[in-house]
């Protein structure tokens, strides 16, 4: 029995592995602000509740590398390599790894607020790593940007101009999707 939800998490890791690719690839077209919406965090948090959180932050680790690859960080990458590039990866993978384990902790009591909540810590992880890089590697270019767009701060940038509009379009996002498509395709029926 253990083989065959090992072999059930591995099948639907890997089909959940390609819907991240196809869905960061497509989201490069969906612009809010200067970046592309993150449409891949829903099969992120889908991944880490059925899976576990290993996949979570597998699939995390994919959405990141498509992220690099595909372009979407090209205007990071002008800037700082090492820093474009660890800021990618680690949002991308921290914010599966924390949807899978704040899923697994409360799934024992309920299973429905389990993935509300992990659908919520999903985008909040990946927009949070993702301004803390900011802070870190490319404060002085996101200085130049804000004053550039008539911001009144680097900070008042960071979260209105890079983050804002993106982070509350995945966030609802994620807070409707991501449960209902468990629920579908859930091995748990008591979900």
């Amino acid at each position: 029995m253990k083989t065959k939800k090992q072999t059930q998490s591995l099948v639907l890791g890997a089909i959940l592995t390609a819907l991240v690719i196809v869905l960061q690839m497509l989201g490069q077209f969906i612009k809010l602000g200067p970046f592309s919406v993150s449409l891949v965090l829903v099969p992120i948090v889908v991944g880490a509740a059925i899976c576990d959180y290993k996949i979570g932050a597998w699939l995390g680790f994919v959405f990141g590398v498509v992220v690099l690859i595909s372009g979407d960080a090209a205007a990071f990458y002008a800037i700082n390599v090492p820093g474009t590039i660890i800021t990618v990866l680690l949002k991308g993978t921290l914010c599966g790894l924390f949807a899978g384990l704040v899923y697994k902790l409360l799934s024992a009591k309920n299973k429905y607020l389990a993935v509300i909540t992990a659908a919520v810590v999903c985008p909040v992880v990946n927009t949070g790593v993702f301004l803390l890089g900011c802070k870190l590697f490319f404060m002085s270019a996101v200085t130049e940007w804000g004053a550039a767009g008539g911001f009144a701060s680097a900070v008042e940038y960071m979260f209105l101009g890079l983050a804002g509009g993106n982070f509350i379009f995945e966030l609802i996002v994620n807070i409707v999707l991501a449960p209902v498509i468990l629920r579908i395709i859930s091995f748990n029926k008591n979900l």
